[in-house]
């Protein structure tokens, strides 16, 4: 994947995004040819020569500074999630560029699956930044295996998402989850733009998938820390559960991912069915639901 096209495509479309009146300028003469600012007005506003901001639009981030940075995240108005991305992408940029190599089948900390065991009333797994499900608890797999049909492989949730034809009947919110993958594997492209999967990946979605490659141009990147999602279930039926996406200060690049319900909603009723039925599962007392998937929120 190159960078220099990463930074460029990213630029074009925040400096067209931000109008002169939302910068704050005034606008003399007739029509403009471009849809939000010029180069020279964002280089302007930035504090930053027009051949220096045309550098770094052509995708050329070496040797930029953080002060640069952020005057410019400043000036094109870029969020938190935005901004994380364009350092990032600064810092790949930066850096010795190694050689693309594949890694082996990445593997869970016993410890940190120990961990999502003892989470016994509420859904968790952790994941990977390929969106590879490396480890679950009981109630996970409850909600998202409930005919028992865990692979023995990692799933990836974005294949399931773009490449599954029954993503979109499962997935009662597909196109804000189907949002929420593109952001993050955009966010770790740019993070990790020598991960020979990672890169792989990109490319096979990019390849197969029309929707993909539609949101892989809009260039939408956002930090994927909380929210509320709505599941169905063949056994528990229809509900919504919340989210919170913690980082694994250990395990770099793993995220655990928590669901719960506030006590007295129906969400918190319909988990504390799934634990009953997981568990009559876990017992064998209980038949599979014969053709049925759950819907996932986001993995």
């Amino acid at each position: 994947m190159s960078n220099n096209s990463e930074v460029r495509e990213f630029l074009k479309s925040r400096r067209a995004r931000i109008t002169p009146d939302a910068a704050g300028l005034q606008v003399y003469g007739g029509l403009r040819r471009v849809p939000g600012l010029r180069r020279e007005e964002l280089a302007m506003l930035s504090g930053m020569s027009v051949d220096y901001y045309n550098r770094l639009e052509r995708g050329n981030l070496t040797g930029v500074s953080d002060s640069i940075l952020e005057s410019l995240a400043r000036a094109l108005k870029l969020d938190d999630a935005e901004r994380t991305y364009l350092f990032d992408l600064a810092r790949a940029a930066n850096q010795k560029r190694p050689r693309q190599r594949r890694r082996g089948p990445q593997k869970l900390n016993p410890a940190i699956q120990h961990l999502l065991d003892g989470m016994t009333g509420i859904p968790a797994f952790v994941q990977n930044g390929r969106l590879d499900v490396l480890g679950m608890n009981d109630l996970a797999r409850a909600l998202y295996h409930p005919n028992g049909d865990e692979p023995e492989q990692p799933q990836n949730f974005a294949r399931f998402v773009f490449l599954d034809n029954t993503s979109q009947e499962h997935l009662t919110d597909w196109e804000s989850t189907a949002q929420d993958v593109v952001a993050i594997l955009r966010q770790e492209a740019a993070r990790d733009p020598h991960h020979r999967d990672l890169t792989d990946l990109i490319g096979e979605l990019a390849t197969k998938s029309e929707d993909f490659r539609t949101m892989w141009a809009a260039q939408n990147v956002r930090l994927h820390r909380s929210g509320s999602k709505p599941f169905h279930h063949p056994v528990v039926g229809d509900f919504e559960l919340t989210f919170q996406a913690m980082q694994l200060p250990g395990d770099e690049g793993l995220t655990l991912i928590a669901y719960s319900a506030e006590p007295g909603t129906p969400g918190h009723d319909a988990l504390n069915l799934l634990a009953t039925w997981a568990a009559t599962m876990r017992s064998g007392t209980n038949q599979k639901v014969g053709g049925a998937h759950a819907r996932p929120g986001t993995i």
